[in-house]
């Protein structure tokens, strides 16, 4: 073993292990080392502020990056979220007198063309009325011919004087009779057939089945509601829900991204109609924006609109250098002496560009680009001036 043994003169024997005493070096070398690359890491960036070394309180001033905005003319965006719903909503339910419903025809997601039997209902009874009334009609124009010849004969006579003139009239009233009543025959039978025609439910119209609300075997009745809601057209649309502020920059035509909550995919769609009236309950407006036909659009369901109304001339600044707390949005700002301050803001528009600012800033304030978070109002810094094309590039 690699040991050092010393006598001394109290004749105490001292073992000393020397790879033991060299490890325990090796282990305090790594830690002076570790410490003075954590001041040159850490301790030795930043220099200390103006008034004195270290700075007031002897704290070394945080470098921060800070850019002048100014103001730049970007379009106008108005966001607003609201449901998604057919454009024209149509119940569809039982036009004659009902009955029990012998088959369906489509379900719910179907496309049907205008007219098309979405659900007939039993006809048996109708259908021998119909008959009946077709073998009447055999019968009053057997009657009607008769009483045709009955006349002529009688008129033929009437000049021999065989026949009165008061007969033959009465000859020619029969015969107008019987010949009457073929027509009412024939207008029974007529509707009868149209009441048979109504017993089947058609599509008024052309466009997408949003709900089927009856099965076979079910006995329905004008009073049975809406058997089947249908999408006029299958046209759908956003009903965005503005405040009143908004509701005034928005006019009928002009061009809107409508986005469903899930959805990556967004649709190019247009306002059609702008609420007249305010809701005196929230203070909102709706605008009905008008979306094309898309099966992955879904009534009921949630979307979210930005409409493009015109240009503003605001101050534009990175997402990062906007900050939200209770209080609301703000932005940090470096004063003349290198202090923070805290600038309540309005945000305008968001989108891949920048955050518009809407009001709280001119457009010549430091603004700090990022490390908000870990800053305090008052606090000593020192700005590092950005170009606002590089800062938004971030």
């Amino acid at each position: 073993m690699n040991k050092e043994t010393r006598v001394h003169g109290s004749d105490t024997l001292i073992v000393v292990d020397r790879p033991s005493r060299r490890r325990w070096i090796i282990i305090a070398a790594l830690v002076v080392a570790a410490l003075a690359a954590a001041y040159f890491l850490f301790g030795g960036k930043d220099e200390p502020a103006a008034g004195g070394p270290g700075g007031p309180g002897g704290r070394a001033a945080t470098a921060v990056s800070v850019t002048v905005p100014g103001r730049s003319d970007v379009a106008r965006t108005i966001t607003a979220s609201g449901p998604l719903a057919a454009r024209r909503d149509q119940p569809v339910g039982v036009a004659g007198e009902g009955g029990l419903v012998r088959a369906v025809h489509v379900d719910a997601g179907s496309w049907v063309r205008q007219g098309q039997v979405l659900a007939s209902v039993d006809r048996s009874v109708q259908s021998q009325t119909a008959a009946q009334l077709a073998a009447s009609i055999q019968v009053a124009r057997a009657d009607a011919a008769l009483a045709q010849n009955e006349y002529e004969r009688s008129a033929a006579l009437v000049e021999r004087g065989f026949v009165s003139k008061a007969d033959l009239d009465r000859k020619r009233a029969a015969r107008d009779a019987a010949q009457a009543r073929v027509r009412v025959a024939q207008a029974q039978l007529g509707a009868t057939r149209a009441q048979i025609g109504r017993l089947d439910i058609r599509a008024p119209t052309s466009g997408m089945v949003l709900a089927r609300n009856v099965e076979v075997g079910q006995v329905v009745s004008p009073g049975s509601g809406a058997l089947f809601r249908l999408a006029s057209g299958g046209d759908m649309e956003m009903r965005a829900q503005m405040s009143q502020q908004d509701l005034a920059a928005i006019s009928v035509g002009l061009p809107a991204s409508v986005t469903p909550v899930g959805s990556t995919r967004s649709y190019a769609g247009r306002v059609w109609q702008v609420s007249p009236v305010i809701d005196p309950q929230s203070r909102l407006g709706e605008v009905r924006i008008s979306v094309p036909f898309d099966r992955s659009i879904r009534p009921g369901g949630f979307a979210e609109a930005r409409i493009t109304s015109g240009t503003t001339t605001a101050p534009l600044l990175p997402q990062s250098a906007v900050l939200a707390d209770s209080k609301g949005n703000y932005v940090y700002i470096v004063n003349a002496k290198n202090e923070v301050e805290r600038r309540a803001v309005e945000v305008g528009s968001v989108d891949d560009s920048g955050v518009t600012i809407a009001s709280g800033l001119s457009g010549n304030e430091q603004v700090v680009v990022s490390a908000g978070p870990f800053l305090n109002p008052g606090q000593k810094v020192r700005p590092r001036k950005m170009a606002l094309g590089a800062a938004l590039a971030r």
